[in-house]
Formats: structure tokens, sequence, C-alpha cells
């Protein structure tokens, strides 16, 4: 399928693009940076095992939050290109994934794809276009973990450039965790924006983040911002390399509050593209 490229006001112009008479493009992606990484998802089968590894650690004990699912391993029915999409798809087929080493007796398949290992980056822009699931119980997201495993959560950071839960649909998330202000204490740095057509269209949820600022929108419209309040760590984990994670949790502490609708399944996050930006020079 086509990509939808990000357009200089002159190459919009030059495409036919309505513009009103001294309008300005905006745009969340800053014009001085260049891409530096991106996955267009053009080559159909199993996502591209030169930049993406998919996170299975906690089949067997179980993950995070109460969650319900298993995380599949180059599983075809849960993560795969098709027609020029990632398709990440959570099935309710206990009877298939029971038979498989690491299940952990969930009832739920999906996939976690995550960059760790391939690809990380310190400061700089990501774009990935998107549509989500409605289906109740559905939770999933688009987010940034440190590369450094040694420094425990929260204190290490989390950016969620995108999360949204099934039972709330068009609602759209941005949060920043660190060790002063993360959800276990609820004092997490989040904030939210309305996008109704999330689950039946794309759109383009993105983050922009430099040594002292993390703004994150979506399609060119801000929804977050966060400065750096200090120097202290516990305030700004931000200053190391960080890899993107794209996955679709079921149930959970929050996904699950209104349960989880299994007549609803297989339910899926579909997948454009994923782009990386840096400042050019940097």
């Amino acid at each position: 399928m086509a990509k939808h490229l990000r357009l200089s006001p002159l190459a919009a112009f030059a495409l036919g693009t309505a513009m009103a008479p001294g309008a300005r493009a905006e745009t969340l992606i800053p014009p001085d940076y260049k891409l530096v990484w991106a996955d267009e998802f053009a080559v159909d089968g199993l996502p591209d095992d030169s930049k993406w590894a998919y996170d299975t650690d906690h089949n067997r004990a179980g993950w995070f939050n109460n969650e319900k699912q298993y995380y599949a391993d180059h599983r075809a029915e849960n993560a795969r290109v098709e027609k020029g999409n990632l398709i990440i798809e959570a099935r309710a087929d206990t009877d298939q994934i029971s038979k498989l080493p690491d299940w952990g007796k969930q009832r739920y398949s999906s996939a976690r794809l995550r960059t760790l290992g391939k690809a990380s980056w310190k400061y700089g822009a990501v774009e990935v276009r998107a549509k989500l699931p409605c289906g109740i119980g559905s939770w999933p997201a688009i987010w940034m973990l440190p590369d450094d495993k040694t420094i425990p959560w929260p204190d290490s950071g989390e950016i969620d450039i995108m999360e949204h839960v099934g039972f709330d649909p068009g609602k759209v998330h941005f949060s920043l965790h660190t060790k002063a202000a993360n959800f276990i204490q609820h004092t997490e740095k989040t904030a939210f924006k309305s996008v109704p057509t999330a689950c039946t269209e794309m759109h383009r949820y993105q983050l922009t983040w430099t040594p002292n600022l993390i703004v994150m929108g979506v399609d060119d419209a801000r929804g977050f911002s966060f400065k750096r309040p200090s120097m202290k760590r516990s305030d700004w984990p931000f200053d190391g390399p960080f890899h993107i994670l794209l996955n679709l949790a079921i149930g959970g502490d929050w996904g699950g509050q209104k349960g989880i609708d299994d007549a609803a399944f297989p339910q899926r996050m579909e997948v454009d593209y994923v782009r990386v930006y840096q400042k050019s020079g940097s």
C-alpha cells in the first residue's frame, strides 16, 4: 500500500495539498531532522529479524500488570507483515499455545516486538502510523524502554508514545514514568487526546525527544509536553539509548478493568510504518 510521507510545505503545494494562504505546515517532526531508521513493512511474511526481536521473557511466569496474554516467538498467527502493514494479532487460542514449551497457562496469544539489540536511539523523533483495536480487554501500546537492563523500573524510565484500552475507545494516552513520577505512585506524567477514528483509520503517533523536552501527539497535534524539571536522574532518566516496542496486551490492571470480550477476538493492531528521525549532524 502507499506510504504516507512527511512533506515540506513546498512539496505539499506541488502535490496539490490544500493550504490556506499564509498558512504554515505544522509537524511534530522537526524540519531539520532526517530519517535514520525505518520499517515500511513492504515484504509479506514474518517481521524482519534484522529490525525486530520478540520479547517472550515472562511467558512462563506471567506478564506484568496481571495481563492475560502469551507473547509468541516467530508465530505468524500473532505477528506478520501483510499487504504493506505489520499485523499484531491477539487470539483466543488456548488449545494451540498450550503446546508451546514456555506456555504459562494463558488463554490468549499475542506478540510483543522490540528493537532491543537491533537499534536504539538517544534523542530524536519517532512516528508510527497505526490503526488500533477496540475490543473490550485490548491494550495496544507503542512505547520505548532503555537498553540498560541493570537499572530497575521505574528508575530506568519509560516513554509511552501511545496507549489505548478497548473499553474506552478513541481515547489515546501519552505517558512518562520515572522514579519520581510513575503509575505505582499515581504520579506519572500523562495526558490524553480524543481520536474518534483510532480504531477505524490509520493515525500518526509521534514523539519528539530532546535533552530537555519530550513532546508527544497524534497527526501533528500536540497532546503532551514535559520539560526536564532538574538534573536528577529520578526526575529525568531520558539521557541514554532507548529502543522501541510494539505490543498488544490483553486484560491486566488497566486493560481488563471492564473484563475481556472473548467474542471480539481476534483483535489486531495494524502498523503502516515505523520511522525514526534525528537532528542533522547529531
